[in-house]
């Protein structure tokens, strides 16, 4: 298995309550509290852990709650290093409402980031060592938007394959880059990468294969909940539909996929296998309540049942001919 690591820079303290009814003003009585270590790369390093891997995670962490993180990934015993800031770490909050079945989500920001901290981090992470590096979450307040785009620049100088997982200016300026092996929006997330709604399968499969076509990504899973995942490469594009479970809580869903398919393909397993057993994990994710993310016989159990698909030949056909005006392009 190829080595992993793992970046997060806006983390979170996860916290899961049951209400049986959430209103306004009045104390609402919880129930099954439970807090876990969050956040895009720090989930992405657990489920790989679950899934029987190692990947060794890097953070952003600072203050008190900065503290209680570290308390937290000691407990799940997870390879770590952290990256000091001054900034508390934030606490996002979800609440499952028992009467409705209905899940509220309440995510801050995260603190502010000065200069000089995530320069640290850059320089921090020229030193380490990995086959490929996972960059996953948003990006706090006072990280320029072009940081994953500098992230790419100094890893693909050292031959490490980039992973992407974020969303607006920073997803789009990550993307300028160009040369990363696998990025991962959400339907809305390419929406908003584009600027226009995406109506069908045909359209989402353009968009996708255009990054492709630009030489920003060598593969781009998009995830889109219940309608399932689209995955575009060069050679064209495929379409899984969502195996159909009892969605408990959507927390980490998209994070649990990301690891699944970066494990499998750090595993050596053929980019649409690794995306198959991606859209598994995100499936047994949705299973678990509050925070919890995928488990591996849940993801195993479901791989089974991820329906084959079908390739997009329409939009393979607009691949083509995007590769074809390219060489065109190239040879006047």
């Amino acid at each position: 298995m190829k080595r992993i690591a793992t970046l997060t820079m806006n983390p979170a303290i996860d916290v899961a309550y049951e209400a049986d009814r959430v209103f306004h003003t009045h104390k609402i009585r919880a129930r099954q509290e439970h807090y876990d270590p969050g956040g895009g790369g720090i989930n992405v390093a657990r489920v790989i852990a679950r899934l029987g891997g190692t990947a060794r995670a890097h953070y952003l962490a600072g203050g008190a709650t900065g503290a209680t993180l570290d308390s937290l990934l000691d407990l799940h015993q997870m390879v770590r290093s952290r990256i000091p800031i001054q900034g508390n770490t934030r606490i996002s909050t979800a609440v499952y409402e028992r009467e409705t079945g209905k899940e509220f989500r309440f995510v801050p920001r995260g603190p502010v980031v000065t200069e000089q901290e995530w320069q640290a981090c850059l320089d921090h992470l020229d030193g380490i060592e990995c086959d490929y590096l996972v960059a996953s979450g948003s990006l706090p307040p006072g990280v320029p938007d072009d940081f994953y785009s500098r992230l790419q620049t100094k890893t693909r100088a050292r031959g490490i394959e980039f992973i992407l997982d974020s969303s607006g200016a920073a997803l789009q300026q990550g993307l300028a880059a160009g040369g990363i092996l696998l990025v991962k929006p959400s339907l809305g997330e390419l929406q908003q990468l584009v600027g226009r709604s995406l109506a069908d399968r045909s359209d989402i499969a353009t968009a996708a294969s255009d990054i492709v076509h630009k030489d920003q990504a060598q593969y781009v899973a998009v995830t889109m909940g219940h309608e399932g995942g689209l995955l575009a490469q060069r050679s064209g594009v495929l379409w899984l539909p969502a195996v159909p479970v009892e969605a408990k809580s959507a927390v980490g869903a998209g994070d649990s996929f990301l690891a699944a398919m970066t494990f499998a393909l750090a595993c050596g397993r053929d980019p649409m296998d690794a995306f198959r057993y991606g859209i598994a994990a995100g499936a047994a994710a949705v299973l678990t309540p509050g925070t919890d993310l995928c488990h591996r016989d849940e993801v195993e159990r479901l791989y089974v049942l991820v329906d084959p698909g079908e390739t997009l030949a329409e939009a393979s056909t607009n691949m083509a001919a995007h590769s074809s005006r390219a060489a065109e392009a190239q040879r006047a």
